[in-house]
C-alpha cells in the first residue's frame, strides 16, 4: 500500500497503546542520568507524589485519543477505565472489526510501569502479528537514533534552528526571531526591555506539551503584574511555566484583527516510513485558545490551497531533516500566520498529536462511507455537571440523532474526564460541510451547558 497509511501501518489493523503520560514524563521529570530534561508541569501545592499523580491523571484522560491512532484498531491499551460501550459506538460508526480492549491498566503509574507488572500483556504486544502504535517514542523502548531525534527536536530552540536553516528556500514562510535566557532573572530583564519598546513576547520553556510552557506576554500585562519578575513568579505559581531552567523569548507574530475568515493556526502532519521516506498526511486549521490547543478541523477546502501548499512544502522539508536525524513515524509542524498571510513555524512534534486523530478519522470515514468528509475534533468541551461514564454515554446518545439531522456524525474520544472538578469530554464531528460542523458544535455546546441547569432544577 502506498501513501501515509502504508508507511504507518502497512494497511493492517494495529494495536494502539495510549502512552501519552510516558512520552510527557521523559521531559517533565529530571532523571538522574539526564539533567538537561528538567522542565515540568508543576503546581505550587502538594508533594512530588501528588504532583506526579496529577500529571498522570490528566495525561491518561488524553490517552483516550488512542482510539484514533490508525484507521482500524485490532486492540486498544488504555491507562484509564473506559466502558466497552464507547468502543462499540466507534466500531459501529467506523465499521471496525472486533477490538480487544485492555483498559484501566495504569492508575497512578505510566503505561511502561504498568506493562512491566503485567508480563502477559507485554508479551502480547511484543509478539502479536499486528503493528503496535504508540503516542510517541519513550526510553523504555530502548535508546537509539529515533529517541535521540525526539529529544533533540522536541526542544523548541532546536526546532527553531531547523526552521531558520530551511526558511530561506521557502517563500511565504517567515521564522519568528528567538533569543534564549538562561534563567528567570535573565528572562525578566529581556522581557522588560522588550515591553519598554512596546513589543509583545512569546515566552517558552524548552519543552512543553499542549501549549503548556508557552505564554504570550503583552506590555500591558507586564505592567499590570508589577513588573517582569513579579509576572514570572505568578506564572510559575499558576502552573503556566515550569520553575527555573532556561527560557526562550520569541517574537510575537501579529496575525491582524480577529474575525470571520481569519486564518491563524495551521498544522501540517506527515509520516516518516521505515525507509526514511516522508509521506504527507494533510494540513488542518487548529483551534487555539491563547496558546492552548483545543482541536482541529481537517478536510477538503478547510485551508486555502495556497496556504496548504506552502505548509506542505515546508513541512516536507522539515520531515526530510528529521528523517536524516533518525526519526521514524508521525510528526507535525505547527504554524501561525502574520498579517500578510505568511506562515510562521512555531514548533515540531515528533509524535502523534491531536490533529493526527482527525486525519485518521477522516481517512477511515472516506474509506467506508465515500470521499469528501470534514472532521473536527473538540478535545475538551466543558460539561455543565459532573457525569459518570454511564450518564455521559446517555447524554451523548440522546444528542446523536440531533447531530445526524444536521448532517454530522458524533464520535466520542475522551470520555474519562467527565467526573473531574472541571468536567469535560473530547469529541469528534464528521460532516460534508463546515456549516454542518458549526451547527453540530453549537448544539453540543448548548446541551453540555444545559446539564448544569438540569441538575440545579433537581435540587
Amino acid at each position: 500500500m502506498d501513501g501515509w497509511v502504508g508507511a504507518w501501518t502497512g494497511g493492517r489493523r494495529a494495536v494502539h497503546v495510549g502512552n501519552v503520560a510516558d512520552f510527557n514524563e521523559q521531559f517533565l521529570l529530571e532523571p538522574s542520568s539526564e539533567k538537561r530534561f528538567t522542565v515540568g508541569r508543576l503546581w505550587a501545592g502538594g508533594s512530588a507524589t501528588e504532583r506526579r499523580a496529577d500529571r498522570l491523571r490528566r495525561a491518561h484522560h488524553y490517552a483516550g485519543l488512542a482510539v484514533g491512532y490508525s484507521p482500524e484498531p485490532a486492540a486498544l491499551v488504555l491507562p484509564a477505565e473506559v466502558d466497552r460501550a464507547w468502543i462499540d459506538w466507534l466500531a459501529r460508526e467506523l465499521d471496525w472489526g472486533p477490538v480487544e480492549l485492555f483498559n484501566g491498566i495504569a492508575s497512578g503509574t505510566t503505561v511502561a510501569e504498568a506493562l512491566a507488572a503485567r508480563p502477559a500483556l507485554a508479551e502480547r504486544l511484543a509478539t502479536g502479528p499486528e503493528p503496535v502504535l504508540f503516542w510517541g517514542r519513550t526510553p523504555d523502548r530502548g535508546e537509539g537514533p529515533e529517541l535521540a531525534a525526539v529529544r533533540r527536536y522536541e526542544a523548541k530552540d532546536a526546532a527553531h534552528g531547523l526552521f531558520t536553516a530551511l526558511a530561506q528556500d521557502h517563500p511565504g514562510v517567515r521564522v519568528p526571531r528567538q533569543e534564549p535566557a538562561d534563567g528567570p532573572r535573565a528572562a525578566a530583564r529581556l522581557l522588560a526591555a522588550r515591553a519598554a519598546r512596546g513589543r509583545a513576547t512569546v515566552l517558552k520553556s524548552s519543552y512543553g506539551v499542549g501549549g503548556y510552557g508557552t505564554v504570550v506576554i503583552t506590555p500591558e500585562e507586564l505592567a499590570a503584574a508589577g513588573g517582569a519578575r513579579a509576572l514570572l513568579r505568578r506564572l510559575v505559581r499558576e502552573d503556566v511555566l515550569p520553575p527555573g531552567g532556561p527560557l526562550l523569548l520569541e517574537e510575537y507574530v501579529d496575525g491582524g484583527p480577529a474575525g470571520t475568515g481569519r486564518l491563524r493556526d495551521l498544522t501540517f502532519d506527515a509520516v516518516i516510513g521505515a525507509d526514511g521516506r516522508v509521506h504527507p498526511v494533510g494540513v488542518g486549521e487548529m483551534a487555539v485558545d491563547g496558546t492552548s490547543y483545543q482541536g482541529v478541523t481537517v478536510g477538503p477546502g478547510v485551508v486555502p490551497p495556497g496556504a496548504a501548499a506552502t505548509a506542505e512544502r515546508f513541512g516536507l522539508a522539515v520531515g526530510e531533516r528529521l528523517a536524516e536525524a533518525g526519526h521514524r513515524g508521525w510528526y507535525d509542524v505547527d504554524f501561525v500566520t502574520d498579517r500578510e498571510r505568511r506562515l510562521a513555524p512555531t514548533e515540531a512534534n515528533l509524535r502523534l498529536t491531536g490533529p493526527a486523530i482527525a486525519f485518521v478519522l477522516r481517512h477511515r470515514l472516506d474509506e467506508v462511507r465515500g470521499p469528501g468528509h470534514l472532521v473536527r475534533t473538540l478535545d475538551a468541551m466543558p460539561l455543565g455537571a459532573r457525569l459518570s461514564q454511564e450518564a455521559l454515554h446517555g447524554h451523548l446518545d440522546r444528542l446523536r440523532p440531533a447531530c445526524a439531522q444536521l448532517g454530522a456524525t458524533l464520535l466520542p474520544l475522551i470520555v474519562t474526564a467527565g467526573h473531574e472538578p472541571e468536567p469535560a469530554v473530547g469529541l469528534a464531528l464528521a460532516a460534508r460541510s463546515v456549516e454542518a460542523l458549526d451547527a453540530a458544535q453549537a448544539l453540543l455546546g448548548a446541551a453540555h451547558h444545559g446539564l448544569g441547569r438540569m441538575f440545579e432544577a433537581l435540587r
